[in-house]
C-alpha cells in the first residue's frame, strides 16, 4: 500500500530543513568545567562523555561541532550556549549556504 501523499515538495522540505552545525569555539575566559555544565544545560540530548568530548575538541583544535540541526533548532543552541558566555556560530552542515 503505498504512503498517502501529503502535498510537501520533498526538495523544498529538504531546503528548509537543511541541517546546520553549532560550532563551540574555543576562549581562553571560562573554565573547562563551566563550558561542560552549559554545553549540558544548552543542548539536553547530549551526554557528559559528549560535552567533554566536545570541550576538549573546542580546546585543542580551536572549536568544535556541538550538534547538527535544523537552522532553527541550531540557532536556538547558538543563543544558549551564548548566553552562559560562550562563543557559538552556525554554519551550513557539508557546503555553503
Amino acid at each position: 500500500m503505498p504512503a498517502p501523499a501529503t502535498g510537501i515538495d520533498p526538495a523544498l522540505l529538504q531546503r528548509l530543513l537543511r541541517p546546520y552545525r553549532v560550532i563551540l569555539h574555543n576562549d581562553d575566559v571560562n573554565t573547562m568545567d563551566h563550558v561542560v555544565r552549559a554545553l549540558l544545560r544548552s543542548v539536553p540530548s547530549l551526554s557528559r562523555e559528549q560535552a567533554t568530548a566536545i570541550m576538549l575538541e573546542a580546546h585543542e583544535h580551536g572549536r568544535a561541532v556541538v550538534i547538527e540541526c535544523p537552522k532553527e533548532a541550531a540557532e536556538h543552541y547558538r543563543a544558549r550556549l551564548e548566553s552562559f558566555g560562550l562563543t557559538a556560530t552556525i554554519e551550513p552542515a557539508g557546503g555553503s549556504d
